[in-house]
């Protein structure tokens, strides 16, 4: 947005939008508040911990009925510890404001559900927060259809704009707003909002209807997924919603009865048009949260879940002749991994005589025994989606070599594209593992690149190999790239044991580069990127290979023009000599290397240390049981 502003890009009336940024986001919610009563249409971007200081405004802008939209990247927030990645404790946390409240499945919906909010918040003048996952939606690169000035013209209504205009505070019609009351009115006043939220989901409905005719794509307030008689169905929103769909897909054309509604409209909650989406013939419903609330009877979408269903079967609006079963279940927390392996071990807890309640899924809780089992092995994408990891140092350009290959691919071939990159919070230094797919059609998985699942693996530093497993990720038959400075005569004694053993056992196709030495050769200093990106493209086979070399080629004139000739020259001579210069090696069929991974701490260390920080340094904090971690956060010193 404020790029936009920046380079003077005009919005649908003509006029360049001004970008302000206050001092903290209590400010900026105070000056979104101010410039609505002024009759401005404005918006604001949050998350977290951010979301929580604007919470004050908010009940007041709510209560004074000023169309608007946040944007909110739903994220965790700070309580044993702080954490910058998404769930819904944010968003949740803000439910009592009066905002309404949508929720955006994937990237695309991000896009959409952002004007359906606008044109939604005009017409009904309850406010609107509009949320899509953190990290797992706001850092994904997916390829999307994007919305024109058409489009947005067609849903913004300018008399609802008007309206909101001539409601401002202003002068030339003075009148009196924000008073105290006391106890004779105040209550009355609070209930007299009640019939523009009754109205709200309608209007939601009817923007969408109208988004649909208008782009082409269609949505619900709660849409259904599924085999039509299913009797075991999920709940859930945002992101996961995505993964748990595909899941239901695979498993529904397998027989089973499963279904998922997917919410998105989450406040104002609609029983009605709940109920329009739950399958007649549901048995058990399994309500999943994004988010914790210690002490609460339940999670808030699972209590939402229990009360609509009993109202909606005791209004006489429900699909089914007898009370489905309800469970809750809490899932992927701080960006915790949700895989359709999980969504299986769901389902597979749906069909139990008594399936847990409150449950959780993804982590292992040897303490209080809350959660699910699940097989890891069972993945639904098909064997026309590449996928592939790449592991390199932050600051080292792999993760904006991956960047352009999607570019590359999602633009210039019929393949839709997906990029997820795994920071290390010690950004520039630390380790960056790229999650890349490639596939004919759009890409639903919102989920890592796990374990026996990459056709492809890069290894763009070598010292990494005596650090973590990664040929794990490998699948059978699959590729890995090395970036090497032993040739192919000798790469094989320098390699670790453990190393060899997966090379042989997986029968991986093993091709190597001395990428620092290309780099040197072709004045490229110490920047790999392009020689491991071409080398991918050149092993891959996504595209090829003379395609695949021009492309990045075009590339690079886009991205280092400005640069001058001598640059792009040496990109290009990077490029020729990158092919010039990989081997593929021919793997032995018995593992010789005495070498041993390095432990990720001494063997002296002290049992914590060992044992658990240990595991969290060897990339395999996942595994960490729930017995093993502090209940008040508190660690030893001198572990950081």
């Amino acid at each position: 947005d404020s790029a936009w502003s920046a380079e003077g890009i005009p919005n649908i009336w003509g006029t360049v939008p001004d970008v302000t940024e206050m001092q903290a986001e209590g400010g900026a919610a105070g000056a979104v508040h101010g410039a609505l009563q002024a009759g401005g249409l404005t918006t604001t971007f949050t998350a977290s911990q951010g979301l929580l200081l604007m919470i004050p405004n908010m009940y007041k802008i709510a209560g004074e009925l000023s169309p608007a939209v946040f944007h909110v990247s739903a994220r965790s927030l700070a309580a044993q510890a702080l954490s910058i990645f998404g769930d819904h404790s944010d968003v949740t946390a803000a439910r009592a404001t009066g905002f309404a409240m949508l929720a955006s499945n994937s990237v695309q919906q991000s896009q959409d559900m952002a004007l359906i909010a606008q044109a939604a918040t005009l017409r009904s003048r309850v406010p609107f927060l509009h949320f899509f996952d953190g990290f797992r939606s706001s850092h994904e690169i997916s390829k999307i259809e994007r919305l024109d000035e058409d489009d947005l013209r067609a849903l913004i209504d300018d008399d609802t704009i008007a309206q909101h205009r001539a409601r401002a505070l202003s002068p030339d019609h003075p009148v009196l707003r924000g008073t105290a009351q006391n106890p004779d009115v105040f209550f009355q006043g609070r209930e007299a909002v009640n019939s523009f939220y009754d109205k709200t989901p309608e209007i939601v409905q009817d923007v969408m209807d109208q988004f649909a005719k208008q782009v082409g794509r269609a949505y619900h307030l709660f849409d259904y997924t599924g085999a039509p008689d299913a009797e075991k169905v999920i709940v859930l929103m945002a992101s996961g919603a995505e993964t748990a769909e595909e899941t239901a897909k695979v498993l529904a054309q397998a027989g089973e009865k499963v279904g998922v509604v997917s919410i998105h409209l989450y406040r104002p909650f609609s029983t009605q048009h709940l109920m329009k989406a739950l399958p007649t013939t549901v048995k058990v419903i399994a309500a999943l949260d994004r988010t914790k609330e210690p002490g609460a009877g339940g999670e808030p979408l699972y209590l939402d879940m229990v009360n609509a269903v009993k109202e909606g079967f005791e209004l006489g609006i429900a699909p089914f002749d007898s009370l489905p079963k309800i469970v809750g279940g809490r899932f992927g927390l701080s960006s915790k991994e949700f895989t359709p392996a999980m969504v299986k071990g769901v389902y597979d807890e749906l069909g139990k005589d008594q399936p847990k309640n409150h449950f959780t899924v993804g982590i292992i809780d040897d303490v209080t025994h809350t959660s699910l089992e699940w097989d890891p092995s069972f993945e639904i994408l098909g064997d026309n989606v590449v996928q592939a990891m790449f592991y390199g140092l932050g600051a080292d350009g792999t993760v904006s070599a991956n960047k352009n290959s999607i570019k590359i691919i999602g633009e210039e071939t019929e393949n839709h594209a997906q990029g997820y990159f795994q920071y290390d919070s010690k950004k520039s230094g630390a380790v960056t593992v790229s999650h890349l797919r490639f596939g004919p059609d759009p890409i639903r998985a919102p989920y890592l690149i796990a374990e026996n699942e990459a056709n492809f693996l890069a290894c763009h530093q070598f010292n990494f190999l005596e650090k973590f497993d990664m040929l794990k990720f490998a699948r059978p038959k699959g590729i890995f790239l090395l970036n090497s400075i032993y040739g192919p005569d000798e790469i094989w004694d320098h390699l670790p044991a453990k190393v060899q053993k997966t090379l042989i056992e997986k029968d991986l196709q093993f091709y190597i580069i001395d990428g620092y030495d290309v780099a040197e050769k072709t004045q490229m200093g110490q920047r790999i990127n392009t020689i491991m990106q071409t080398c991918f493209f050149a092993i891959s086979g996504i595209l090829p290979k003379d395609q695949a070399i021009d492309e990045i080629k075009k590339s690079i004139k886009k991205t280092y023009g400005k640069r001058g000739d001598a640059v792009i020259k040496q990109n290009y001579a990077a490029v020729d000599s990158a092919i010039e210069n990989m081997y593929k090696v021919e793997v032995p069929d018995k593992v010789t290397s005495t070498i041993d991974m390095m432990p990720p701490v001494p063997a002296e260390a002290p049992d914590y240390v060992r044992d658990v920080l240990g595991k969290i340094i060897d990339r395999r904090g996942d595994d960490v049981l729930v017995s093993e971690m502090p209940v008040d956060g508190t660690f030893p010193t001198a572990t950081t």
